[in-house]
């Protein structure tokens, strides 16, 4: 009878064990469930938050086409969208807002590189080659840069790579042969890195055709690649003279600088810009960029948005 009652004991040991147990991991999964449920929500929200101020900053732009004839630095849409806090006093949900429009034909477009055939522009490419010198970059990703979007199989001389240099690699892949959505894919390009390209990335875009520099915006080193004869002395002075208002005549400033041809592809105002928006919802964060389109008319049109730096969703195709 002892016998049978310590077995009873221990069997009744065994089973509050295991109900302890089942009942601990139970309460855990739930927990977990819950918080990926709100989680989830707030992420919702934080986009939801970035939807709203990517309509304000059209709004913006809109507006700003119809004061304006020129786009500088000393705009309203050029100063960094002030923190917003999200939530009220008595709310349990707290968050933040803020980011900051930036113009991107202040830079150099990768996909001018190529012509509407496909074919490599030759002006462009010493262009970028004088950027990336500026930057103190090798110039040989310029030769490498435009063989990835370019139409052909045919490695250029002497930088070029094709298919047979990126399907030699583990894991292979092939080039692009097409403009490209966004200037970070340049991180495919053979050689390089990311110290490189960190250091590259804010003076290049990746804009849908053909556009012209705004010289009233423009980083230092863009303005630098305009022509091999302009200095570091002449872009401090270029800047010096630009201040946050902008050249006043663009012709008359750039003539004695550059060659003719340059002058034709230099602009004042922009039709491309970037909207990066930074939400905080409880925990959550979430970065969103926008790229926007603003047409001659002033209208103002989303055309590529994605989340962080990774996925991008086309909103509307475009001609080369």
């Amino acid at each position: 009878m002892r016998r049978q009652r310590g077995v009873a004991l221990i069997t009744a040991m065994l089973v509050m064990a295991l109900i302890t147990t089942l009942t601990f991991s139970l309460e855990w999964d739930n927990s977990m469930d819950l918080r990926r449920t709100y989680v989830s929500m707030f992420r919702e929200e934080a986009i939801q938050a970035a939807f709203g101020a990517e309509s304000w900053v059209l709004t913006i732009l809109r507006q700003d086409s119809q004061d304006s004839d020129t786009d500088h630095l000393g705009e309203i849409w050029a100063s960094e969208l002030p923190v917003l806090p999200l939530g009220g006093p008595g709310d349990s949900i707290q968050g933040e807002i803020f980011g900051e429009i930036q113009d991107l034909q202040g830079r150099f477009n990768i996909n001018n590189l190529v012509d509407a055939d496909g074919e490599v522009d030759e002006p462009s490419l010493e262009q970028f080659r004088r950027l990336l010198l500026a930057l103190g970059i090798d110039p040989r990703f310029a030769g490498l840069t435009a063989d990835w979007i370019d139409a052909d199989q045919d490695p250029g001389f002497p930088d070029g790579a094709e298919d047979s240099t990126y399907t030699g690699i583990v894991p292979p892949y092939r080039t692009a042969n097409q403009i490209i959505s966004s200037a970070s894919e340049l991180a495919a390009i053979e050689g390089m890195d990311k110290a490189t390209l960190d250091i590259l990335l804010p003076h290049i875009a990746a804009l849908p055709g053909r556009t012209a520099i705004n010289v009233n915006t423009a980083t230092g080193p863009v303005l630098q690649s305009l022509d091999e004869n302009l200095s570091l002395a002449d872009v401090e002075g270029l800047l010096n003279q630009r201040q946050d208002t902008g050249f006043s005549d663009i012709g008359a400033t750039f003539s004695p600088l550059v060659a003719p041809d340059v002058l034709n592809q230099l602009a004042e105002t922009s039709d491309y810009f970037r909207l990066r928006v930074v939400v905080r919802v409880d925990t959550v964060r979430v970065t969103f960029y926008s790229l926007i389109e603003r047409s001659q008319q002033g209208d103002t049109t989303p055309i590529l948005r994605s989340l962080g730096t990774v996925s991008y969703t086309h909103l509307r195709a475009h001609e080369t």
